[in-house]
C-alpha cells in the first residue's frame, strides 16, 4: 500500500487558545510561510456603529502571526507580540465572512515580524495589521 504525504490539517480554533474559539475563528491553514483563516461577523463582535470592532480584527491577525511563528520556531520555544500595528480602511458588516491572511515580513532567530491582510467578503482590503512577535526560550 502507497503511504500518502498529506500536509497536517490546520488546528481547530479551541486548540490554538479558548479566546480563538469564542470570536469563531477557522483557520484555513497554517504554516511557517503563511497562515489563513475565516471569520463570520456576529453580532456580538459588533461595535456601536453596527460593524466588526476594531479590537476583533486585531486580535484575529494577532491569533494568526503568533500561529505563524509558533509553526516556524522549535516545539520547545514559544512566542509573544511585543508590538502591533493596525490601518483600517473598510468597515465588515454583520454575516460576513471575512479572510485573514498573514505572512512573515522577517523570520529571525529572536524575533519575527508578520503582516495579516484582513479581506471583505468582496475581496477588499478592510484592515491591514504588522506586528512583532519575540521568541522565547525555554
Amino acid at each position: 500500500m502507497t503511504e500518502l504525504n498529506l500536509p497536517p490539517a490546520p488546528p481547530e480554533a479551541s486548540d490554538i487558545s479558548a479566546f480563538a474559539g469564542m470570536i469563531g475563528l477557522r483557520v484555513i491553514s497554517a504554516t511557517a510561510t503563511r497562515v489563513e483563516a475565516e471569520l463570520t461577523v456576529r453580532p456580538d463582535l459588533l461595535n456601536r456603529n453596527g460593524v466588526l470592532h476594531g479590537g476583533a480584527i486585531m486580535a484575529l491577525a494577532d491569533i494568526l502571526g503568533g500561529l505563524g511563528t509558533v509553526t516556524a520556531i522549535r516545539p520547545d520555544q514559544s512566542t509573544t507580540t511585543v508590538e502591533s500595528k493596525t490601518n483600517f480602511f473598510r468597515p465588515l458588516v454583520l454575516n460576513e465572512v471575512v479572510r485573514a491572511i498573514s505572512e512573515p515580513l522577517h523570520q529571525g532567530r529572536r524575533t519575527q515580524v508578520w503582516q495579516t491582510s484582513v479581506l471583505r467578503g468582496d475581496g477588499k482590503l478592510a484592515a491591514q495589521i504588522t506586528q512583532t512577535q519575540m521568541v522565547l526560550e525555554p
